[in-house]
């Protein structure tokens, strides 16, 4: 259980130094190459070094030493360790990236929509392996934890704030063009995120619902529901099947069902956030990471 538990954790820090680097080289390659902004606190770093020349990496650990206290009572002691290292690697990598940039002349959409992929990937694989990059990101995932918001939605209407504000110094056309980059950013967060537990709900009326799902039990071990239902014109009972599987088992459990009964109604529907055995539990009701 130990080995288990440190091999899961290594892993988890892994992805985040990935998501970190991708961040920093993002931030050095698109943004700060050709002087866009940012929102929350990696705004007030980049405003900082604009005007003041300061190094970004420096004021970034700064910022976020008072949050570490916040976070470490609220978010748990996991979290905050992957978080100070979150913040530390961000720090480490925006130094090392920091001759990665050559602007886009002439092409400030392209830069942004660059800028905006990079960056919300390397922060969706942070959040997606239990870390943040501080600032913000810790807020977010308050708002997430007791407000329901999703991350990237938060983070959005913080930026908009900070980059309201740095418009008066970088201008209204960067200004601008900042708002995409970090409207993409937002919604490639979102998208690494639900991708993790997306999957796949199907409901199914048949007239030989038990054995479609002894099937489903037996062969693709997944759980199914038996819902009562009624026909709308017929008034007839009958039994209602409701089903969520992976995205990439939807193929396998239509040929099943039709196996089965080649005249059942099949529905199918994304899910967009799943929970629970075979998606966050394993087998034994223990959390599965990453």
């Amino acid at each position: 259980m130990g080995e288990h538990a440190v091999g899961i954790r290594l892993k988890n820090l892994l992805a985040i130094t990935v998501g970190c680097a991708i961040f920093s080289f993002g931030l050095n390659y698109f943004t700060i190459a050709n002087g866009l902004a940012e929102g929350g606190f990696t705004g007030i770093t980049l405003l900082a070094n604009y005007i003041f020349g300061f190094d970004p990496g420096v004021v970034n650990l700064l910022l976020n030493l008072p949050l570490f206290f916040i976070g470490w009572k609220v978010l748990g002691r996991t979290s905050m360790i992957y978080t100070i290292y979150g913040v530390t690697a961000v720090s480490v990598f925006l130094w090392v990236f920091e001759d990665f940039r050559e602007p886009l002349h002439g092409d400030l959409l392209l830069a942004a929509l660059y800028a905006g992929v990079t960056v919300g990937l390397g922060l969706g694989l942070v959040f997606r392996y239990g870390g943040t990059t501080g600032g913000v990101d810790i807020l977010a995932r308050l708002a997430q934890k007791y407000l329901g918001w999703t991350i990237g939605r938060t983070m959005f209407l913080f930026d908009l704030f900070v980059i309201g504000a740095s418009a008066y110094y970088i201008g209204r056309e960067k200004a601008m063009y900042t708002l995409v980059a970090v409207f993409v950013g937002a919604r490639v967060i979102d998208f690494v995120q639900e991708v993790a537990y997306s999957a796949k709900a199907a409901i199914i009326v048949s007239e030989a619902t038990a054995e479609i799902a002894r099937r489903i039990l037996h062969e693709m071990e997944r759980g199914a529901t038996l819902l009562k239902g009624k026909g709308g014109y017929t008034g007839a009972e009958r039994d209602v099947l409701y089903v969520v599987v992976s995205r990439n088992e939807i193929q396998r459990l239509k040929a099943l069902v039709h196996q089965v009964d080649p005249y059942a109604f099949v529905a199918i529907q994304d899910v967009r956030d799943v929970h629970g055995e075979g998606f966050t539990l394993d087998e034994h009701k223990r959390p599965i990471e990453g």
